[in-house]
């Protein structure tokens, strides 16, 4: 699988430079997700800019994602997704669930935005 991961401190941007998220793809994905999640990191930016198909096993690496950050209190989005992907989404029903935004740079400020609305609630105990 070829990827690219750049850490922050508050999130992890991993770029997926695959044409395919399919069956061969996921497992690994999967593990980078579970690995990146046990290293304490909550919040996950994942790139699918260059990603032009996915089948249901890719929707299910993305769920776990999902299911990671959502289970450390933070946040799991998906940026890039083209219209193939889009439409396999909505038809699996799962645009309720999964945080999808046009742009990296918009999935960023989600984080920040969303981070400092967990410190309040924090605050407001």
């Amino acid at each position: 699988m070829k990827f690219t991961v750049d850490k922050h401190e508050k999130y992890v941007l991993i770029k997926l430079n695959e044409a395919k998220l399919n069956s061969l793809i996921s497992p690994q994905l999967k593990s980078e997700l579970i690995l990146i999640n046990t290293e304490g990191i909550r919040n996950i930016v994942l790139d699918l800019s260059g990603v032009k198909y996915s089948d249901s096993s890719g929707l299910s690496s993305l769920l776990v994602g999902h299911r990671l950050c959502k289970n450390a209190d933070g946040s799991f989005i998906i940026t890039g997704v083209n219209e193939n992907i889009d439409r396999l989404i909505t038809i699996s029903q799962l645009e309720s669930v999964l945080t999808i935004v046009p742009t990296v740079e918009e999935a960023i400020d989600l984080i920040f935005m969303e981070e400092i609305e967990r410190e309040l609630k924090k605050e407001a105990r």
